[in-house]
């Protein structure tokens, strides 16, 4: 594979931000607002089913209510939880997962463009970017947010947007992410794929990962290989990424 860019998602593939952020944005917005709600972080892996912070509030209104809620209730909590998710991101609790900063860098080195390619929003990526990535975000020519988009992940959308800004083929593209759903998206744009596994990701039966090139357990010095090539280095490096078949 001719790899000359790196299309990264954002929630649970740079940080573990699904179990550790946005879970706790969402109680808080709640909390704020009156819902009766709280997810706890075994049932929140349920609602990541549905992608879209957005659409997941919609969905949990609508369970609650018995009836399609009021759009405005909606983007209220939206609103809501969103700030509470830059203000857990500015304090300082959550960090980069385990060999991402290493493999950005690398990356960049070696002249390889960088995109983001996620379906939260903005404004959440802004907050992660200027908490987490520092620096590092000057490698990413690119991102494709949920508010670029008409259908999130498992549609393709989101990776087809990003290699027609790119001028890509999507063979010379390889996406790294860590859930069925990501993964469903990049296949469907004809994107290769290696899964990073998440906190929610690692609860998915392995056979729901057959389409990738490879699935690690992280970028890290602890990750494994669960499917696909061996890693000879013992560590997943940039070279490991380029010759995935």
């Amino acid at each position: 594979m001719a790899l000359r860019a790196l299309l990264w998602d954002v929630d649970g593939t740079l940080a573990e931000t699904e179990r550790d952020g946005h879970r706790l944005a969402f109680n808080r917005a709640f909390a704020e607002q009156g819902v009766p709600l709280h997810w706890d972080a075994q049932s929140y892996g349920t609602w990541l089913a549905i992608a879209g912070g957005r659409e997941r509030i919609r969905a949990a209104l609508r369970d609650l209510q018995g009836r399609e809620p009021d759009p405005a209730w909606v983007e209220s909590l939206q609103a809501c939880k969103q700030g509470h998710y830059a203000a857990l991101m500015a304090a300082g609790g959550l960090g980069l997962r385990p060999g991402v900063a290493a493999l950005i860098g690398a990356a960049a080195a070696a002249g390889l463009r960088q995109a983001i390619v996620t379906t939260s929003g903005r404004a959440a990526v802004q907050a992660l970017a200027e908490r987490l990535l520092g620096d590092l975000a000057g490698a990413f020519e690119l991102w494709v947010c949920g508010d670029d988009v008409s259908r999130k992940k498992p549609d393709p959308e989101a990776y087809v947007l990003a290699l027609q800004r790119l001028v890509l083929a999507p063979a010379d593209a390889l996406a790294i992410e860590d859930s069925p759903a990501g993964l469903a998206a990049a296949a469907a744009a004809g994107v290769p794929c290696v899964l990073t596994l998440s906190h929610y990701g690692r609860a998915e039966p392995l056979a729901r990962f057959a389409a990738a090139r490879a699935v690690l357990t992280g970028l890290g010095a602890d990750g494994r290989v669960l499917r696909g090539p061996a890693c000879p280095q013992g560590r997943f490096t940039l070279s490991y990424l380029q010759t995935l078949p």
